[in-house]
């Protein structure tokens, strides 16, 4: 039922997330200034050659994978990252701060590129908020908490950029917002997943303690053409 979640960019850029991206049968990417994010349908070298041929000179693409080692020839590798991909199993706890979460939109998209920057909870661009279902909790004029929902397909939607200004942070607000993601994710029927860099403890906990459960191993590679 989630073997899709295997190849999990894929599956979006096949399917919900198509009009956000472009490629061929075997290879696909995000627009550029959507997401970094690109997948091949298998790994072979002419796969990742179709997926070369899709990017500019320099281009930097993240695909994720389960397997821990992967030849992208004729990509250069830049790094490896360590990661974790939790679906959630668990029962929605109505949080007390959900009534401070309120929908972000275009308006609101410097804050939240400036409060990504500041973070660091994965890549978000100037049309990243084109994903939808972005929440966002305002201390004031000052967005201080968001998250919401990235990757889509086959019934299954990525839980993404859940972060917290460091100056707000231990007030429960990530739990607000992941609970809202949450709640309209089930509502439309579909699965509710994310991924988290395997050194991120503190965040592992906090998903772990909401009813999320590791579903595999997850590597980011970040190449370069």
């Amino acid at each position: 039922m989630t073997a899709h979640l295997d190849n999990p960019i894929w599956s979006a850029l096949t399917s919900d997330c198509k009009p956000l991206g472009n490629g061929t049968q075997v290879a696909k990417c995000f627009l550029p200034d959507v997401a970094p994010f690109g997948a091949v349908q298998e790994d072979t070298f002419e796969n990742f050659q179709a997926l070369y041929d899709l990017c500019a000179a320099e281009q930097v693409v993240v695909l994720f994978s389960p397997k821990d080692q992967l030849d992208p020839a004729p990509w250069t590798m830049i790094n490896q990252v360590p990661g974790i991909q939790m679906v959630f199993e668990g029962a929605i706890v109505p949080s007390a701060l959900e009534n401070r979460t309120v929908p972000l939109r275009e308006k609101d998209v410097p804050q939240m590129l400036a409060l990504t920057s500041l973070t660091q909870p994965g890549p978000f661009l100037p049309r990243t908020i084109e994903f939808g279902g972005y929440y966002g909790i305002f201390e004031g004029e000052m967005l201080v908490a968001m998250g919401g929902e990235r990757l889509q397909g086959d019934l299954s939607t990525e839980i993404s950029a859940v972060c917290t200004h460091p100056d707000h942070a231990g007030r429960g607000f990530a739990n607000a917002i992941l609970t809202r993601v949450i709640e309209n994710i089930k509502q439309k029927g579909r699965l509710p997943y994310l991924h988290v860099r395997a050194d991120n403890t503190n965040a592992i906990a906090l998903y772990l303690k909401m009813g999320f459960v590791q579903r595999s191993v997850m590597n980011f590679y970040i190449l370069k053409r």
